[in-house]
């Protein structure tokens, strides 16, 4: 529960810092154009980009340098609270697949111009979203233990199988999405 709670920290602390350069941004460019903010633009084709790398990589076999080693997960589970917390408010700030779908999600947020209260909202549900699943199976833990470790273990080792086809897809998805939201920001910045 502390690596879930370094993690949350740390999405909190990188949301104020970027949702204030974004929201910055976003001020100085307002009143020139009435398309979308070219920086936030600019930052959906980028990381669009990343994520059509990552499945390409992905689907070519190559080694992943995020792929965290086999004995990262055995270190989470014999470490204290106090190792767990430092792993959980450090791991977001090395990995770059984490990097990217926070920045993805302050990006769309912004570009979204919500305001900001809603914006708020929006990355704090981000976070509940993308923490959903290492808290699931907390909870489950919690309310079924006996029966939580073989559920636990069938699904973890499902994950392992298909882990290749999964971040595929997902980065396939999100980085055409991602890279068609950035060059129709960056044509409307044109067009305007």
């Amino acid at each position: 529960m502390t690596y879930v709670t370094g993690m949350t920290i740390t999405r909190l602390l990188q949301g104020l810092i970027f949702s204030w350069v974004l929201a910055g941004s976003a001020a100085s460019t307002e009143g020139s154009s009435g398309g979308k903010n070219p920086i936030v633009s600019t930052l959906l084709l980028v990381l669009g980009i990343l994520l059509l790398i990552a499945a390409y990589k992905k689907w070519r076999k190559e080694e992943d340098p995020d792929d965290p080693p086999g004995k990262w997960l055995t270190l989470l589970d014999s470490s204290t609270p106090l190792k767990a917390l430092g792993i959980g408010l450090g791991l977001p700030l090395i990995a770059a697949k984490l990097w990217v779908f926070t920045l993805s999600a302050l990006a769309t947020i912004a570009a979204a111009q919500l305001g900001q209260p809603a914006s708020t909202i929006a990355y704090l549900l981000f976070i509940l979203l993308a923490e959903s699943l290492l808290l699931l199976p907390i909870v489950f833990r919690i309310l079924m233990p006996t029966r939580s470790q073989s559920v636990l273990a069938e699904f973890s080792a499902w994950l392992t199988r298909n882990s290749r086809p999964i971040t595929i897809a997902v980065s396939l998805v999100f980085g055409l999405l991602f890279l068609h939201s950035g060059i129709s920001g960056l044509l409307s910045q044109k067009i305007s």
